[in-house]
């Protein structure tokens, strides 16, 4: 009998401990329930589900709730584009706006003609952990592309591949502007450019020209005569390194010629 006691009590008390803690959690559930907007559950269903992150949020299911939650623009799917804009515009009842489409454009023309290896490196073929040697890069520019497709692996539309030069291409009409190759990419060299945008500096390096030569003989040397030919002042010099506002940009192509580096892209092809 007292076997019994020492055994049977303690569950019986345990089941019923178990029993009240199963009551209370069921109302807990009940009372501090958070009812989702029925709109997040609709903009997840219009999204394409590519759960890239080329939104600002972390996948598609995130980016509804950022829609709904937080206002974020209802237009920021790239993958989706200017339709699903529409339709999550629909959802919310507001304008979609414009959608202006992107790419990636890779501001980097050292090819390893262009620009020297100055050493062979033997680590982890990641462009982020040949970033970390001292120089910041196996290449003789440190500003320039590494060249070991970093890039290409995280690419989930077939976007970008590895040349013969060694530097990644980019395919024009694969692209949908997500941002993975931008984000992964320790020098920067990636941006997002709007597909429209015809003439872009493809050039990353902030040294001065008798830096540059040395090491690129495709790098901007930042000599401004870019800035000089262009008839709408497009074109300036920020910190040795030209860039275009591409707003004012009338795709005349007179920086291109007169730009001794040749550093300038103009009328890229789908493969750039």
């Amino acid at each position: 009998m007292d076997i019994m006691h020492v055994f049977v009590t303690p569950l019986a008390l345990m089941g019923i401990m178990g029993g009240v803690f199963g009551v209370l959690l069921a109302i807990a559930s009940i009372v501090f329930m958070v009812h989702q907007d029925e709109r997040i559950g609709l903009i997840r269903a219009v999204l394409p589900g590519a759960n890239c992150g080329g939104c600002g949020y972390p996948g598609c299911d995130g980016y509804a709730s950022g829609v709904v939650n937080d206002g974020a623009p209802v237009n920021k799917c790239s993958v989706g584009g200017a339709p699903v804009a529409e339709k999550v515009a629909a959802i919310m009842g507001v304008s979609a706006g414009e959608s202006v489409p992107m790419r990636a454009f890779l501001k980097c023309k050292g090819t390893k003609e262009a620009s020297p290896r100055k050493l062979t490196y033997d680590g982890i073929k990641d462009c982020r952990s040949a970033a970390t040697i001292p120089g910041g890069s196996p290449n003789a520019c440190p500003f320039g592309c590494i060249g070991l497709g970093s890039c290409v692996s995280v690419c989930k539309f077939n976007a970008l591949s590895m040349g013969d030069d060694g530097l990644p291409k980019v395919n024009v009409n694969n692209c949908v502007a997500c941002g993975a190759c931008v984000a992964i990419c320790p020098k920067g060299i990636f941006t997002l450019v709007p597909k429209a945008a015809d003439v872009i500096v493809a050039c990353n390096s902030h040294w001065k020209g008798a830096q540059v030569r040395p090491v690129c003989t495709a790098g901007c040397i930042g000599c401004g005569i870019c800035a000089k030919v262009c008839p709408v002042q497009a074109v300036e010099v920020v910190n040795d390194l030209a860039v275009i506002d591409q707003s004012k940009c009338i795709k005349c192509g007179k920086c291109a010629e007169r730009c001794p580096a040749k550093c300038i892209k103009t009328g890229e092809k789908a493969v750039a």
